[in-house]
């Protein structure tokens, strides 16, 4: 990635960058290029979930159901925020339902909500076996549900929205910059 001359200094933003949005919607490969252009560390909380429980997202979700998987997701976003180093933090979609969640999250960082289309978000997912919520149904129709649901948690936590559907990652990655140098001015 190169940065826009628009971006911020690598010391600007001392507070974390979060990113939230659909899957798919490019959290996890923006967020490891928004960590290179910041000198950051990256950290995605599915992973932090996984590494913590020794087990998939799938299967956390197979065995324990959603509703556990949500607890394991609540102790990982409260200590990824509690960092005192800046980092960039990728959230799993639907870590904003959650009321605490959505507080930390807010007084963490600067939050953004990278947006897309349903059918865009589809095509990028694909058939994916290691996304639970895609496990029945179509997934357009899935996806297009979650977004009804979810928007107004995402627009809530948001202190700035990018949308995706036509850009490529480092195209994504260069606006975020540009919208946490807006929210740090």
């Amino acid at each position: 990635m190169n940065p826009s001359t628009d971006a911020p200094d690598r010391h600007v933003v001392h507070r974390h960058v979060i990113l939230v949005g659909l899957m798919g919607a490019g959290k996890s490969t923006v967020g490891a290029l928004l960590a290179d252009a910041l000198g950051r560390p990256f950290v995605d909380t599915d992973d932090v979930i996984e590494a913590t429980a020794g087990r998939t997202v799938a299967e956390l979700f197979a065995d324990g159901g959603e509703e556990a998987f949500r607890d394991l997701e609540r102790a990982a976003v409260a200590d990824v925020c509690a960092s005192p180093d800046p980092l960039v933090i990728a959230c799993g979609g639907g870590a904003v339902l959650d009321a605490d969640n959505r507080r930390v999250l807010a007084r963490s960082g600067v939050v953004v909500w990278l947006r897309a289309a349903p059918a865009r978000l589809a095509a990028r997912v694909g058939a994916d076996d290691a996304r639970p919520l895609l496990a029945t149904g179509s997934t357009v129709d899935t996806l297009e549900r979650l977004a009804q649901v979810r928007a107004a948690a995402y627009e809530a936590v948001a202190d700035a929205a990018v949308d995706t559907d036509e850009l490529a990652p480092d195209e994504v990655a260069e606006r975020v910059l540009r919208e946490v140098a807006a929210c740090a001015a």
